[in-house]
C-alpha cells in the first residue's frame, strides 16, 4: 500500500483494518462475529508489539532470553 501524505482523505489505519478483516481460512473456519473488530484487535496487538518489543520479548514465552 503506498499512503500520500499529502491526501488526507488516505486513512492507513483504515485500510489495514480492511484488509485484515479479510478472514483467513481457518478464522472463516472458526466464524468471526465481526471480523472488523477482530482485525482492529489483531493490528493493535500487533502495534504494541513492534513499538515495544523488548517489553514483548520479556512478556513472551515463545521468546527465548538474550544471554
Amino acid at each position: 500500500m503506498t499512503v500520500n501524505p499529502q491526501d488526507p482523505t488516505e486513512d492507513p489505519t483504515e485500510d489495514r483494518v480492511e484488509t485484515r478483516a479479510e478472514l483467513l481460512p481457518e478464522e472463516r473456519a472458526a466464524g468471526s462475529d465481526d471480523p472488523e473488530a477482530q482485525a482492529e484487535a489483531i493490528l493493535g496487538e500487533s502495534d504494541e508489539r513492534t513499538e515495544h518489543p523488548e517489553r514483548t520479548r520479556h512478556e513472551s514465552t515463545q521468546t527465548p532470553d538474550r544471554d
